[in-house]
């Protein structure tokens, strides 16, 4: 009985500090939207400068660039550092807008680059594997999609906290609308991805974050574990594979960048198609990175806790 009775006490506690973080967020939500998305953004820049650079994840992130760009000194990785907290609060400050993101000249909203390339897939009735990386504010890949026409779903990893994880999911889909869907990652989510390419959509994949049963497939110069799952769905389904990115203009501001389909010669050897389509993926996402390095999420453990900066590129980068 006691046990049952503490058992009880426990769930009613969480669902009460449930509650009361329920409440906080849509109060912090609220307040978000009060000021526009420009002064939002602002502010959420400037909260994660503040913050962040004293997280230990600023370490994690000094320890990449010293790895994979040993050509910076302190004081340039430290300012890349700040860029990718200011990027990061800035997307979190803007999810509460994204539904009212539209097409414009200037100010908040968005444009195109590389345009051509989707339209010769509306032309030609093709579906399409996108992928990108953690860059400027991803969150916007799958809206201007939709915008566009293009009926693209996309894959999430559920937050620990049900109360940010049923928030966050619902200012996306309200972003989506109707025709694309977020997928929870893992194997329901696999196959509710499938039902929706056989369906006849498209689907949007962000590529850069470590899978450790993945393929060890070089990335900016350094071997990491990399998902194979839209080399998979490419072969098995015939389908191009797709770059996109979004570039911060500046505050609500983006710009989606469209590549041509990746150009992959193919051996008819799965495995090394594979391997193949993987590396034309990071290398790829690797010119983007090395091209605005502040824009992308340095703070997560992308390669081997094992890997050390090479002292001696190190010490001739810096000759």
């Amino acid at each position: 009985m006691p046990c049952t009775l503490m058992t009880f006490i426990l769930f009613t506690l969480r669902r009460v500090f449930q509650f009361v973080q329920m409440y906080a967020l849509w109060q912090i939500i609220a307040l978000l939207r009060l000021p526009g998305p420009r002064y939002a953004s602002n502010v959420g820049g400037y909260l994660t400068r503040r913050i962040g650079m004293r997280l230990s994840a600023s370490g994690v992130a000094d320890k990449n660039l010293r790895c994979i760009m040993p050509e910076l000194d302190s004081a340039q990785r430290q300012r890349i550092i700040r860029d990718v907290w200011d990027n990061l609060g800035r997307n979190v400050a803007e999810l509460p807008y994204l539904h009212r993101f539209g097409r414009t000249v200037s100010g908040p909203g968005w444009e195109v680059e590389g345009e051509e390339h989707l339209e010769a897939l509306r032309n030609s009735g093709s579906q399409a594997l996108f992928f990108s990386g953690h860059c400027g504010n991803w969150e916007m890949i799958l809206p201007i999609a939709g915008s566009l026409g293009f009926e693209v779903s996309g894959f999430y990893r559920a937050s620990s906290n049900p109360v940010i994880d049923r928030t966050t999911q619902a200012l996306r889909q309200r972003a989506l609308g109707t025709g694309s869907k977020m997928f929870p990652k893992g194997a329901r989510g696999a196959r509710l991805a499938l039902a929706h390419l056989r369906a006849g959509g498209s689907l949007g994949f962000l590529i850069d974050q470590k899978m450790n049963d993945g393929l060890s497939i070089p990335f900016m110069g350094r071997e990491a574990m990399t998902a194979p799952a839209v080399a998979q769905m490419a072969l098995r389904f015939s389908l191009p594979v797709v770059p996109v990115y979004v570039v911060r203009l500046g505050p609500a501001r983006f710009r989606l960048v469209c590549e041509a389909p990746l150009d992959v010669s193919l051996t008819g050897e799965r495995q090394s198609d594979l391997k193949a389509i993987c590396m034309a993926m990071n290398d790829t996402l690797g010119r983007w990175v090395r091209e605005r390095p502040g824009s992308w999420l340095w703070l997560h453990r992308r390669w081997p806790k094992s890997m050390q900066p090479d002292t001696v590129i190190a010490q001739a980068a810096m000759a």
